[in-house]
């Protein structure tokens, strides 16, 4: 049974850093497609970055409003992906949610939450002074 499991959460000042993880377990995502989503109360979830292996690499994509702030990483060692968030601002105040796909997702399919198979539990993340 896959599991995904996500940490590293919690309050942060404007400005500041945190570090997502989430540890997959029960299955390998290798040559899968594992991202990142979030949601902000009262909205919907959204896509924050993505991470899948292609053309002999491992390609990273990221919405326009994080782009340049986070960065998505993977262990391929330890079956876990990281968002590393920087200069956050109140605005990404949100629930967290790692998602994973055993396959490798076209381009035009990451953006979509549907098209992910496993979740994890989700993690709050708050920015505030």
């Amino acid at each position: 049974q896959v599991q995904l499991v996500e940490s590293g959460g919690g309050l942060v000042q404007p400005g500041g850093s945190l570090r997502l993880s989430c540890a997959a377990s029960g299955g390998t995502f290798g040559s899968g497609t594992m991202g990142w989503f979030r949601q902000a109360p009262g909205k919907e979830r959204e896509f924050v970055a993505a991470i899948r292996w292609s053309g002999g690499n491992y390609n990273q994509h990221y919405t326009d409003a994080v782009k340049g702030r986070f960065t998505i990483a993977r262990d391929k060692a330890k079956n876990t992906v990281y968002l590393q968030m920087n200069s956050l601002k109140p605005e990404d105040t949100a629930v967290y949610s790692c998602a994973a796909h055993s396959s490798r997702l076209i381009l035009s399919s990451i953006w979509n939450g549907e098209n992910y198979s496993y979740w994890g539990q989700g993690i709050q993340v708050t920015v505030s002074s």
